[in-house]
């Protein structure tokens, strides 16, 4: 960008915030003069040259800046942040100006005194043995706990390059490159010594300490605040865990209950009260995504896990749901009769007609896929009368398919017509065009079967239509079974009814011959008569 548009004050800027916080206070300096070099009132600028005096050490240079931002920008707050803790910074270094008192015992020639006394002293420094640069000036020790809170974890480093300061062959040693290994560790030392005291001033210990109790006292407000939003966690995980699960994504609601599963179990009862309900309802969402990825084993081991808790924490409605879910599983994989045991122990804790419905028509099919009709058709029975109470027009259907079925097993056939046009009734009324073809091409079925029933039995000796069992021209079952009827006498006596035709037939034509024969017969008698009749006439008239 710089490239771009040379000497932009805000790209400037930028750059001297990153040098910043790259330690490179020279050029973050450099980079904020340079932003100020058009326009002296620049606020950013102005800030930026202020941080990196402070950053620093130079505390009051930057109180100067920060203060010329303040008056051109009062309503930044960040002025004033800054003006409040170079204040700080520099009464740390100096102490409170109330503190200083200045007397004046002799006359003003100890500031010249001073000044030579400075050159002096910077003259030995320039002079420094080669002894003496790497063996340390006797400072004022500090006290290590004070240390160890300023430097924090840096603290252990400085402890490490004391002690190789006492090694004196190390530190006669050189690296690769030629430099000596004593000046690199009185570098280290030197650096961490200079960090400390800038630490110091920019937070001194007694502002530690402050800031170490108004973190306890946040954490312990916090902590109060917990359960609330533990809640709200809890709550805002079930409902994804949910969503995802309906949402076709099994695999992804599996791995968030998993994950929620894991933070839960690391937490206390008093930060989650209902901690092992909650266990028992991950493990059941757990369940039910390897359900529905086809891992059934998995699927089975998490629902009797999810039993097992309800169990240990007494616990009804969990394990009411556990006990449908390990059923259910138990189907999936062809094991009816565990199903079937599951469900039976389950059935106590349904608490409403529709839970019961479900339940019944499950156990019916169970005992239909054991070949077991007479009691799947006792459960269907059970499962339409609570679809009744319950007022389920869809439960009904499924009720009503199964009995059909279960009657169709033990070859009820009359029973099961029935009930498969109480089932076709029901699928047309919530429009499930599925379920109609399949309960057409059911009665078919039956028909055929029953129609083959009764062939059967018109072929034994005894069979009447007027058997008691059997009234087939009394009121009731020739209204429920009329079509039934006449299709079964239409193809059994459609070959007698055809010869009756033909015999018919033959005899009106023989009879309709025989009276053309009589009338010719006649025609000839009369004409005979007549021609008699005229010669006796002739004979009469010659005499």
């Amino acid at each position: 960008a710089l490239k771009l548009r040379a000497g932009d004050k805000h790209c400037l800027v930028a750059r001297s915030k990153c040098y910043l916080k790259l330690g490179d206070t020279e050029n973050a300096l450099k980079d904020a003069e340079a932003s100020l070099q058009n326009d002296k009132t620049f606020s950013k600028g102005l800030y930026q040259k202020a941080e990196t005096l402070y950053t620093m050490g130079d505390f009051e240079f930057a109180l100067v800046f920060y203060h010329r931002g303040n008056r051109l920008r009062p309503e930044l707050q960040k002025f004033t942040l800054g003006i409040e803790k170079s204040q700080e910074a520099i009464v740390n270094c100096i102490g409170s100006p109330s503190s200083v008192k200045l007397e004046n015992k002799e006359d003003l020639c100890f500031i010249s005194r001073q000044a030579e006394s400075k050159k002096g002293n910077q003259k030995l420094q320039n002079k420094v043995t080669k002894d003496q640069k790497w063996t340390r000036k006797q400072q004022p020790v500090r006290n290590p706990k004070i240390e160890r809170q300023l430097l924090g974890e840096l603290y252990a480093d400085k402890v490490y390059l004391e002690k190789l300061l006492k090694d004196e062959d190390l530190m006669e040693s050189s690296t690769k490159q030629g430099i000596k290994v004593a000046d690199l560790v009185l570098s280290g030392i030197s650096y961490l010594d200079t960090r400390s005291e800038f630490w110091q001033q920019q937070k001194p210990i007694y502002a530690r300490v402050r800031e170490r109790k108004l973190r306890q006292q946040r954490w312990i407000r916090d902590k109060k605040r917990k359960p609330a939003e533990v809640g709200r966690y809890i709550v805002k995980s079930m409902e994804d865990i949910d969503m995802l699960l309906t949402g076709d994504s099994p695999e992804e609601s599996c791995k968030k209950a998993e994950r929620v599963l894991k933070r839960i179990q690391g937490w206390s009862d008093d930060e989650v009260p209902n901690k092992n309900e909650l266990i028992g309802n991950l493990h059941s969402c757990i369940g039910n995504a390897q359900l529905e990825m086809g891992q059934m084993e998995a699927a089975l081991q998490s629902h009797k896990m999810d039993l097992e808790f309800a169990r240990q924490n007494d616990l009804r409605d969990a394990v009411s749901r556990a006990l449908g879910n390990v059923g259910r599983v138990y189907a999936r994989i062809g094991k009816f009769q565990q199903a079937i045991d599951t469900w039976e122990e389950k059935i106590p804790m349904a608490k409403s007609s529709l839970e019961k419905t479900w339940l019944f028509h499950e156990i019916g099919r169970c005992y239909l896929e054991l070949n077991e009709a007479g009691a799947a058709q006792n459960y269907g029975q059970k499962s339409l009368q609570s679809a009744d109470e319950e007022g389920d027009a869809e439960w009904q259907l499924h009720a009503t398919v199964l009995v059909a079925q279960a009657q169709v097993k033990l070859k009820d056939y009359r029973s099961a017509i029935m009930n498969f046009e109480k089932a076709l009734e029901k699928a047309k009324l919530i429009h499930n065009e599925a379920a109609q073809k399949a309960i057409i091409i059911a009665l078919d079925d039956v028909s055929k079967s029953f129609i083959e029933e009764l062939n059967k039995r018109r072929e034994e000796p005894t069979f009447a239509f007027s058997s008691p069992d059997y009234d087939f021209s009394s009121e009731n079952t020739k209204d429920d079974f009329e079509k039934f009827r006449e299709r079964g006498e239409r193809e059994q006596s459609a070959e007698n009814q055809d010869d009756e035709k033909q015999k018919e037939d033959a005899g009106n034509y023989k009879e309709d011959a025989g009276n053309s024969k009589e009338g010719g017969n006649e025609q000839e008698n009369k004409e005979e008569a007549s021609e008699g009749e005229e010669t006796r006439r002739e004979r009469k008239e010659e005499q």
